[in-house]
């Protein structure tokens, strides 16, 4: 029994090392407030967010290209977006995401707060399907993670507002359902875009930058 213990609580101190080292250079007690809340909460994450792995690479997407202009359909309780707003804070940038549900919306909000996120996102309780046909102006970033069924629809919108190398993210791909195979033979077929999936994490995430107009 203590040995079952004692390897149980290595394989917990293993993993727990290589999710933290996932975590961006600490800079500034701005970057010290993020990756504290983040650490804090790294096992609470429930109700369809991202894994850590997945805020990271989408961090890094914001951070290599200097991106500004972003775009979340589908918040949840915020994990992604904090990550994004948290790249965003570094390049001088502001993230719109949009949450259907009003509880989701609310512990959001919350979340942004304590994170010290909240001035770098602005939070929509919205209907996507309406709202994102009406967002005005350009972006270079955006993360789709709502109902896969409209996976295709929302990077159709959003095609036209997206700056030129700018990046489509879309969020649990591996599952090739009927609506993310749909998604994905439209965008892999584009020839104005290069494609590629990253499958480190448990969901799978496409990754589409924009080569031409």
């Amino acid at each position: 029994m203590r040995i079952n213990r004692f390897i149980l609580t290595i394989a917990g101190l293993l993993l727990t090392s290589a999710v933290f080292a996932q975590f961006p250079e600490i800079e500034n007690e701005f970057d010290n407030k993020v990756k504290t809340f983040l650490e804090e909460n790294a096992n609470n994450w429930r109700d369809m967010n991202v894994p850590l792995s997945d805020g990271k690479i989408m961090y890094d997407i914001i951070i290599n290209n200097n991106y500004k202009s972003a775009v979340e359909i589908g918040t949840s309780t915020g994990h992604s977006a904090i990550w994004i707003a948290w790249a965003l804070s570094k390049t001088g940038g502001e993230l719109i995401t949009i949450e259907i549900d009003k509880k989701r919306y609310m512990q959001a909000k919350a979340n942004f707060k304590k994170a010290g996120v909240s001035k770098y996102i602005k939070i929509r309780l919205a209907d996507a399907h309406e709202l994102v046909p009406k967002l005005p102006g350009k972006y270079d970033f955006v993360f789709s993670d709502a109902d896969k069924y409209w996976y295709k629809n929302y990077f159709m919108v959003m095609d036209p507002k997206l700056k030129q190398g700018g990046c489509f993210v879309a969020h649990n791909t591996s599952m090739r359902t009927t609506g993310i195979k749909e998604f994905l033979d439209y965008i892999e077929g584009l020839e104005n875009y290069i494609t590629t999936i990253d499958r480190s994490g448990p969901s799978g995430i496409s990754i589409s930058y924009k080569e031409g107009k």
